[in-house]
């Protein structure tokens, strides 16, 4: 007699159809767009704060990135035939809200200020890595390789700027 569980039913291989994953992926797409419009119109502003030229520089660079990843994200929406939908995107924006907030609480400590702007885009850009990646898995079950591509290139931009930024965080801790 084996003493292994058995495998219940909800490890059995899931099967979303195409209208059903589809609408989820956009969706998510919605919220990480809606976060990427707040997060680039709010860049800027950092930008002005930082202290460090590094930073300043990281920031900038960001803000490309983050509107080519917008250009991009739109591309997607054309090539899924769906519109940008203006439901909930609360939860990511609010984490960009409260990562302001916590920036702002460091006013008149520019060096502790450049070390919260680093840890919260370093936060913010870790969950858009995170979003890419599950919105570029279900790209490929939508058999969709352009979307899949855009995703790509969505992921390593925000790793980019996410290694980025730990490099200017380890050269600002250790000068």
């Amino acid at each position: 007699m084996s003493n292994k569980p058995e495998k219940s039913s909800s490890w059995e291989k899931i099967n979303l159809g195409s209208e059903r994953l589809k609408f989820f992926f956009v969706r998510h797409l919605d919220r990480i767009y809606g976060a990427k419009q707040h997060l680039v119109a709010r860049l800027p502003s950092l930008q002005e704060e930082a202290e460090f030229s590094d930073l300043k520089q990281a920031i900038s660079e960001t803000v490309a990135d983050v509107e080519k990843q917008i250009a991009r994200m739109e591309v997607i929406y054309t090539l899924l035939d769906a519109e940008v939908s203006k439901g909930s995107i609360h939860g990511l924006t609010g984490l960009v809200d409260d990562a302001f907030e916590a920036i702002n609480e460091q006013n008149g400590e520019p060096e502790l200020r450049d070390l919260s702007i680093i840890f919260y885009l370093q936060n913010i850009e870790s969950l858009e890595m995170a979003s890419f990646q599950i919105l570029q898995m279900a790209a490929i079950k939508l058999k969709n390789k352009q979307v899949s591509q855009l995703l790509k290139e969505n992921y390593d931009e925000a790793k980019a700027d996410r290694t980025l930024l730990l490099l200017i965080s380890s050269k600002y801790i250790t000068t």
